[in-house]
């Protein structure tokens, strides 16, 4: 009996030009641009992707169908529709994480009066998948499906702390260590303590490292092999946040995290 195949071609591992839709691949971009810079005309999208106005347009024409972009009248401004919305949800319901996050980071803000938030790693960032806002006119500000560096981020450096050395020492590597601010930590070295001064204490400090003035105490939730995957954090400005705040709002964050880890089977590393 033949074997039934499984929908693989021979040539899956292969992401080589010749094996994938190149339209597909500048409509992807184009509906990435415009997720990022929402409110671009036409020719401002064109001429900040280096695309043909003929080109954009046929790409965004045939995303509006599908319902991914929506075009504001008059003006032409373009915009992220909401069949990115259904197809950025199947993605938050395909892991138990953000649903179980999501009453301890209820709780989080409640207990701290600032902004909590949940991140995983994607391809060498942090990825910001749900996060619960302070009623606070001033506040931090990291809406579902934003990025920020490993390194100089909360969650970044709490998923850091407990990754094996070597898979930290890769992400360096590859992503390199970017100055923001007279803060961020811009050599392994120093980068490296910090991590380990983050798992003695089990949670990690952002101290003004990505944006002056604000700061953000972060820990990890881990899965049943003890491997960390997500990160919850709380994040608020400097002058409300300060340094001598970070053990008590650390404690807070940890065990919301460790609640977590809990309620999605997770167990913590030994």
């Amino acid at each position: 009996m033949a074997q039934k195949p499984r929908g693989r071609p021979k040539a899956f591992n292969d992401k080589t030009d010749q094996n994938t839709v190149q339209a597909l691949d500048r409509g992807m971009d184009i509906l990435t641009h415009v997720a990022q810079h929402p409110g671009r005309t036409l020719s401002e999208i064109a001429e900040d992707t280096g695309e043909a106005i003929a080109t954009v347009f046929r790409a965004l024409v045939t995303l509006q169908g599908h319902g991914m972009v929506e075009v504001d009248e008059p003006g032409q401004f373009w915009h992220i529709g909401p069949g990115a919305f259904r197809v950025g949800s199947a993605f938050l319901r395909r892991t138990k994480v953000v649903e179980r996050a999501r009453q301890p980071m209820d709780q989080l803000m409640r207990e701290t009066g600032e902004t909590a938030n949940l991140g995983i790693e994607v391809k060498d960032e942090v990825f910001f998948v749900a996060q619960v806002e302070t009623y606070e006119a001033i506040r931090a500000f990291f809406p579902p499906g934003t990025r920020a560096p490993m390194h100089s981020s909360g969650i970044g450096k709490a998923l850091l702390a407990w990754y094996p050395e070597e898979k930290t020492r890769g992400i360096l590597a590859r992503k390199g260590l970017e100055k923001f601010t007279s803060l961020t930590l811009t050599s392994d070295s120093a980068l490296l303590r910090d991590l380990s001064r983050t798992r003695d204490r089990g949670f990690s400090i952002d101290d003004q490292e990505r944006a002056e003035g604000m700061r953000c105490v972060a820990a990890p939730i881990f899965n049943a092999h003890g491997e960390p995957v997500a990160g919850l954090s709380v994040s608020g400005p400097a002058f409300r946040m300060g340094l001598s705040d970070a053990t008590r709002i650390g404690a807070l964050v940890r065990a919301a995290a460790d609640q977590v880890t809990e309620a999605t089977g997770g167990t913590q590393p030994a």
